[in-house]
């Protein structure tokens, strides 16, 4: 709530919007009704002005149907709604948004990759992306820790991802091989945080710590 403070006279983004406890969900009613606030400790009320933009995966509506949402909230939330398809249905948005990442993670990790491969863009437009925008996202910045080169290939692609395709061949193949190499690179590039490599390699931190058992690795990182 205190990041209200820091937002006064402009926007802030809640993401996830869906996944607020039902404590925070009074409070953030409370700054959207009153614009008000009063800090952890503090009696005296903060007046806020700030544009709230929200975003979710889950049906809010469903959430308030079954008490899991507050529906004050809801529809004082509910002022403009744009509903967004998943990336799976607008696949023709996919070569965009991987020339985005591309060019970001250039940026990000100092490095010139020029282009991802046809066979990767292929992957890519196959893919039924559960985790919409973020996973493609995830799968990007993987790939970036992985390439020499300057060009993306499908041994540079999370293993999770070419095995959710249904691929059996060589690609697979080499890239499970490269799980132990994926995870050390991953480790160095997070400076030994497993939290940060785990969402490089786009797995969560327990997958990791089991991968890390699986090769013998657990001494890998100071962290």
């Amino acid at each position: 709530i205190g990041r209200f403070h820091r937002a006064h006279g402009g926007t802030i983004f809640l993401d996830e919007i869906g996944d607020l406890p039902p404590k925070i969900q009074g409070k953030l009613l409370r700054v959207l009704q009153e614009r008000e606030f009063e800090r952890v400790g503090e009696s005296t009320p903060i007046k806020v002005d700030v544009r709230v933009i929200a975003a979710t995966n889950r049906n809010l509506r469903e959430q308030v149907r079954i008490g899991e949402f507050r529906e004050d909230l809801y529809y004082r939330l509910k002022v403009v709604e744009i509903a967004l398809p998943p990336l799976r249905d607008r696949r023709d948005d996919i070569p965009l948004l991987v020339d985005h990442f591309r060019r970001r993670f250039n940026t990000i990790f100092d490095k010139e990759i020029e282009a991802v491969s046809n066979d990767v863009m292929k992957a890519f437009l196959d893919c039924s992306w559960p985790g919409n925008v973020r996973q493609l996202e995830h799968t990007m910045e993987h790939a970036f820790v992985l390439c020499r080169n300057r060009t993306i290939t499908l041994d540079d692609l999370p293993h999770d991802l070419m095995s959710s395709r249904g691929d059996s061949g060589g690609a697979a193949a080499t890239a499970k091989n490269d799980e132990p190499r994926a995870i050390l690179e991953a480790l160095e590039k997070a400076g030994g945080n497993k939290a940060k490599a785990a969402r490089l390699l786009g797995i969560n931190r327990a997958t990791l710590y089991r991968k890390m058992q699986r090769f013998d690795l657990d001494n890998a990182s100071p962290k």
